[in-house]
């Protein structure tokens, strides 16, 4: 028997939590919802979601704190559903660690499908078959995708799973140009157009977390995209 994939819907609308519930129901999930962010907290521990669609106007805990919260101890997928749709809104929930950022309303079958998608890149970032070839080292930087971690001048860095898969995608494929469209595809695994900003975005918090090297840096070719360029000694 196909274990179903546990879907945790966090919403204080439970009309819009009960339309997303039968659908989702309908594509062969299990759905549980819940209506207020604390609530959810406690759900995400006994329910053990695959995914989470998480509200961020929520009473009591809002969605960004439930999303900070749980990033403290797992990378499950998190889609946030929100009417504001404001670039400061998607960002700030992105840099939280959000997989995904839709905004109300949306299209039942479209929220089904992106569902589907992060639940299939999910999937293929699990860590998998010899660790050496989910690492890679520079001088004072070293990137463990099998573990996620990242140490840095000796010391290990906190980063979300985004970030740390950006940086592990650009440094495994040293002084290769990367546009902002390939490695939205590659890291976020978008089947709609994404917003090309989410890459920027990034970027910028990992050169605020990492400094350029002498031998390496996280660079930007204008007009084109980053690399993850590895100077001469």
């Amino acid at each position: 028997m196909v274990t179903k994939q546990k879907i945790l819907i966090v919403d204080d609308d439970n009309n819009i939590a009960e339309l997303i519930s039968l659908y989702l129901t309908k594509e062969c999930f299990e759905t549980r919802i819940v209506n207020d962010g604390e609530q959810a907290l406690k759900d995400f521990a006994s329910f053990q979601p695959d995914l989470i669609l998480l509200d961020l106007m929520l009473p009591g805990i809002d969605g960004y704190q439930v999303c900070r919260e749980i990033r403290h101890t797992s990378d499950v997928p998190i889609i946030m559903l929100s009417a504001k749709g404001e670039t400061f809104d998607k960002v700030l929930g992105l840099e939280l660690g959000a997989d995904d950022y839709i905004i109300k309303p949306f299209d039942t079958k479209e929220l089904v499908a992106r569902v589907r998608a992060v639940l299939r890149r999910f999937k293929v970032r699990q860590p998998a078959g010899n660790p050496d070839e989910k690492c890679v080292s520079f001088p004072d930087l070293t990137i463990n995708l099998t573990n996620y971690s990242v140490t840095y001048m000796g010391k290990q860095i906190d980063m979300p799973p985004k970030e740390l898969e950006l940086l592990y995608f650009l440094a495994a494929s040293p002084n290769q140009v990367f546009t902002r469209e390939q490695l939205l595809d590659h890291i976020w695994g978008y089947e709609y157009i994404g917003d090309t900003r989410t890459v920027d975005v990034h970027i910028k918090r990992l050169r605020e977390k990492i400094k350029d090297h002498p031998q390496w840096s996280l660079s930007t070719v204008w007009g084109i995209g980053y690399k993850f360029e590895v100077k001469n000694k």
